[in-house]
């Protein structure tokens, strides 16, 4: 099926030292993450930005996509940096964030940290627990994409949500929550402080029961969801460019669970 102009991936190889691979929302695209991805590039690393199966086609698509295809693409762009890069970073928006943190469940210290802005692992909403049923009788509901404050910014998603394919995501949402307490690399966790889509329970529970003992909070205030797109994005891009420096090869770390404004 043809890839919609926009929602293609991206690559870009520069330093063998250090790489990062940047993992995009549900019903969403390589788009939301691209500006972030040509910051790094520019900064001389090496970076991925896949396409999830699914995304970037057709909602029809994605519904017939489950977290395991999803994840299996990240894992595998993940091992290939591990071929190329000293030390490698994952960094993650929404469902992305969720991605990151099972590929740092798996791989423990081969990953040399992750980055997560609104990451999902829950939701409040009722009726989620209807989602397997609903999957069998109802294709779509309306999407939740384009959750941006920048007037005039545009989010390459989709407008519609497939069921089968939000009931597998809440189907990952569980195995991560389970395995929380596995992920232990240096953690830094943008959250914003309103947000449509995402609320504000799951960076807590990320933040709560991760073991980083490197643990750094970023309070958004001036973004929605997608903040990679949003006004808070160059402090998105600064911030995590910053933590690659202080964990890479020659850097170090200290002990954080600090937050900070986006005024900072």
């Amino acid at each position: 099926m043809p890839v919609l102009a926009g929602a293609e991936p991206f690559a870009h190889t520069g330093s063998t030292e250090a790489g990062v691979l940047l993992c995009h929302g549900f019903t969403g695209t390589p788009a939301s993450m691209r500006p972030w991805g040509a910051y790094l590039a520019g900064a001389g690393l090496t970076v991925r930005g896949p396409r999830l199966p699914g995304h970037g086609t057709s909602w029809r698509e994605m519904n017939r996509t489950r977290w395991t295809d999803w994840y299996g693409c990240v894992r595998a762009e993940l091992l290939d940096l591990r071929e190329r890069c000293d030390s490698v970073f994952v960094f993650g928006l929404s469902m992305g964030g969720t991605l990151t943190l099972r590929l740092a469940q798996e791989f423990g210290s081969e990953i040399t940290g992750i980055a997560l802005v609104n990451p999902s692992v829950t939701t409040l909403r009722k009726d989620v627990r209807l989602l397997p049923l609903l999957a069998g009788v109802l294709p779509s509901v309306a999407g939740v994409a384009g959750d941006i404050a920048k007037p005039g910014v545009v989010e390459l998603a989709y407008d519609r949500v497939p069921v089968r394919a939000a009931a597998s995501l809440s189907k990952l949402w569980r195995v991560v929550r389970r395995d929380l307490h596995l992920v232990t690399q240096p953690l830094l966790l943008l959250h914003s402080v309103v947000d449509h889509v995402v609320e504000p329970v799951n960076s807590r529970i990320v933040a709560e029961q991760v073991r980083s003992t490197e643990l750094t909070e970023v309070v958004l205030r001036d973004s929605f969801h997608v903040a990679t797109l949003d006004n808070d994005a160059p402090l998105i891009f600064e911030r995590s460019l910053d933590f690659i420096r202080a964990h890479g090869p020659l850097g170090s770390g200290g002990r954080g669970a600090q937050e900070e404004g986006a005024e900072a």
